[in-house]
């Protein structure tokens, strides 16, 4: 294959993989509503966008650095809406 083609797949990967979580970020911005979702699972992915980071970084890899830097931005945002739309009681609840 070629390097082209690589490339192409592997920023159309990082197109995807950024624009994953938007939709979950703009229903939350527009109602405030958390409740449902999980900040261990917003941990996790916030653990694996930076380790995904760290390996395109040391790859040299711009697709895979643009995807998971932006997607670890985004990540940031739901945990930062999770935290200031929970409701009091549901802040002591980490699932």
């Amino acid at each position: 294959m070629s390097s082209l083609n690589i490339d192409i797949i592997g920023y159309s990967a990082a197109f995807f993989g950024t624009i994953l979580m938007l939709p979950q970020v703009y229903k939350t911005y527009r109602t405030r509503h958390v409740t449902d979702i999980s900040m261990v699972m917003l941990i996790i992915y916030i653990i694996n966008c930076s380790l995904w980071g760290v390996y395109g970084f040391f790859l040299h890899s711009v697709p895979m650095l643009l995807c998971n830097g932006i997607a670890l931005v985004i990540g940031l945002l739901m945990v930062i809406m999770k935290i200031l739309f929970s409701e009091p009681a549901d802040k002591n609840r980490l699932t």
